[in-house]
């Protein structure tokens, strides 16, 4: 065990612990001998040395130390400050760490499970690859913890939205959705125009294609109604709808001239009526009036998606 290991496990004391109960120990079953696939996978497979601490208490500071791989179970701590500390590929779990200031961390990898980070500051840390279960974080995160890709940021923001789903902040939610799908647009638009190394390595040939198909899927989808996000944006889209009918009435309304401009403020003030199949005019052929009607109850599908969603975050 290095110095750092050392000092760090100097730090953790042991949580106080309910005496025990008597309970019996559970049985070990042993497994039958495995075949000769499952002893060829065994061959390949190595000890990850994964260390677990159970019911500790972090009693004072920590710099400068490794605390990788690790399973931390019920940790506590409070108003600590730990400052470049190595946490790799480690789980925590039911762990309490209030109030405490994580400067220049790394949590590459990292798993936290019902964890309470409550009052917490991170600085600077590392979050490539972790998840969150939940766990209690301000999402003061989403800005001071992203990762350096977009397509880390977009994982990041996803597993962080799921988290404040089910601890019930609609707020973070909406404000984790917005951080995804700026992340992920900026992504497929680097994978199939980027020539970054990366990015024509990774998608190349039809994946690059597909990529394109993709992108293109997400801009319309944005344009229409901001990825199920933006009632706004389908607002506007209706609008746009509508103003596109009034032009088209006033070359089918045979009472309406396209040479003078009452008519087209007359088709602008008629259009909401006619979209929403409140008057039909005599002029307009059955097809376009079956038209309106599907755009009508398509805009009407989106809408009630977008406040279900609202609604169902909270």
């Amino acid at each position: 065990m290095s110095n750092s290991e050392t000092k760090a496990q100097s730090l953790l004391v042991p949580a106080p612990q309910a005496p025990p109960d008597g309970s019996a120990t559970a049985p070990i079953i042993e497994v039958a001998s495995p075949t000769h696939q499952a002893a060829a996978i065994h061959s390949v497979l190595t000890a990850s040395n994964r260390i677990i601490e159970t019911d500790k208490w972090i009693r004072g500071d920590i710099q400068d130390c490794r605390l990788d791989t690790r399973l931390f179970v019920r940790l506590g701590a409070k108003e600590k400050k730990l400052v470049n500390v190595d946490f790799k590929y480690s789980t925590f779990e039911s762990c309490y760490m209030r109030d405490c200031t994580f400067d220049s961390c790394d949590f590459t990898g990292c798993k936290f499970v019902g964890t309470n980070f409550s009052g917490s500051t991170f600085i600077g840390c590392k979050f490539d690859y972790s998840s969150f279960e939940r766990t209690l974080i301000s999402d003061e995160i989403l800005s001071s913890g992203c990762p350096s890709t977009e397509n880390l940021i977009a994982k990041f923001a996803r597993t962080l939205r799921l988290n404040f789903q089910q601890i019930g902040d609609s707020e973070a939610v909406n404000k984790a959705m917005s951080l995804e799908l700026k992340a992920t647009g900026i992504h497929l638009k680097k994978a199939w125009r980027s020539s970054e190394s990366y990015y024509r390595k990774k998608y190349s040939g039809w994946k690059r294609a597909e990529m394109l198909t993709k992108w293109i899927r997400f801009r319309f989808l944005d344009l229409i109604w901001g990825n199920g996000e933006r009632a706004s944006r389908l607002a506007v889209t209706v609008l746009l709808i509508m103003l596109a009918m009034s032009f088209i009435d006033v070359g089918i309304d045979k009472t309406k001239s396209p040479w003078l401009v009452m008519s087209y403020v007359r088709a602008i003030r008629q259009s909401p009526q006619i979209f929403l199949g409140v008057v039909s005019p005599r002029d307009y052929s059955s097809w376009y009036l079956t038209i309106i009607l599907f755009t009508r109850l398509v805009a009407f599908g989106l809408f009630l998606s977008i406040v279900i969603k609202r609604l169902n975050r909270r």
